[in-house]
């Protein structure tokens, strides 16, 4: 309602107040035309991103930093604790290395005084597996060595993983060798963590040997590592033949029967060892495993396998 004496508005005051907002919505439209057309709006977000990424890094920096700090931090920390740690290790093991040295040399010189130096003197000589024969009957394989290259019957055949077996039949370029998971094979062995002396039996299977005859008051343990004893003269002592992997009576209920994992790699490996007695360019001495108990001189000896 216009009062008296008010003069109406004109029309060309009214037209000048809505030019801003035709602006605005001519303005819009283009835009959103634009927008459609030709997909200004994700340009224009990543130029406005690009602008402020420097900004968004500067306001992270300090998160950043922090975290690269503390995590150099801990790996200075833990390479530290490593270095302690072995260095520990290794005082320990030179510490062991030194005890074995002087357990060798212990049994060399007792060795001398018994006459038996020259005996004990090993060397080795490689082969090459040319046919395996594993199952329940004949656990053999078939060396490409032979008569012409030095080997004889009764050698004992090692692996890295300790010993495989011993040679029973010989040719001029071959060798047949039987292995110690044989149902007709023994091997005298010792346990090293309590010197107890036992033999080891085939079973036919190549990833097991038996244990029998233990007596009761046996101290003989799951985990135990057996190795040979060197009793009988035809294997080496020292060399690693299996772990202790379960003890329990046998069909008597009067002694006790433990089964143990060979040492050796029995159903794989393409290459063994002769061990060999004489001057050999490749000369070794079995590991001595901590605890291991030099055998005493007895008059009884094991009987020999028959092939």
């Amino acid at each position: 309602m216009i009062r008296p004496g008010t003069p109406a508005p004109k029309l060309a005051d009214a037209a000048v107040g809505t030019l801003p907002l035709l602006a605005c919505i001519t303005l819009s439209a283009v835009l959103m035309v634009a927008d459609h057309r030709g997909d200004l709006s994700p340009r224009v977000r990543a130029e406005l991103s690009r602008i402020a990424e420097p900004m968004w890094r500067l306001a992270a920096l300090p998160s950043t930093v922090w975290r690269w700090a503390d995590t150099t931090l801990a790996r200075q920390q833990l390479l530290a604790n490593d270095n302690v740690a072995m260095r520990r290790e290794l005082q320990l093991r030179d510490a062991q290395l030194a005890r074995l040295e002087a357990v060798s040399r212990e049994n060399n010189r007792l060795r001398a005084l018994l006459g038996g130096t020259g005996n004990y003197r090993l060397a080795v000589q490689m082969a090459g597996i040319v046919d395996v024969d594993l199952n329940p009957w004949r656990q053999r394989v078939r060396l490409d060595r032979g008569s012409a290259e030095g080997v004889e019957v009764g050698q004992a055949v090692i692996d890295a993983g300790g010993m495989l077996g011993q040679v029973m039949q010989v040719s001029e370029h071959g060798a047949t060798a039987l292995l110690l998971t044989d149902a007709s094979h023994s091997v005298p062995v010792q346990v090293v963590r309590t010197g107890l002396r036992l033999v080891a039996d085939g079973t036919g299977r190549s990833n097991a040997l038996k244990v029998p005859n233990i007596p009761q008051s046996a101290d003989i343990r799951v985990g135990d590592l057996l190795v040979t004893s060197g009793i009988g003269g035809r294997f080496p002592a020292g060399f690693a033949v299996g772990t202790v992997r379960s003890v329990g009576p046998d069909d008597t209920r009067l002694f006790l029967v433990a089964e143990a994992e060979p040492a050796a790699q029995l159903d794989r490996g393409l290459e063994v060892l002769l061990v060999m007695r004489g001057e050999i360019d490749t000369d070794i001495g079995p590991p001595i495993p901590e605890g291991y108990r030099d055998p005493e001189p007895e008059p009884e000896a094991v009987p020999e396998v028959q092939p």
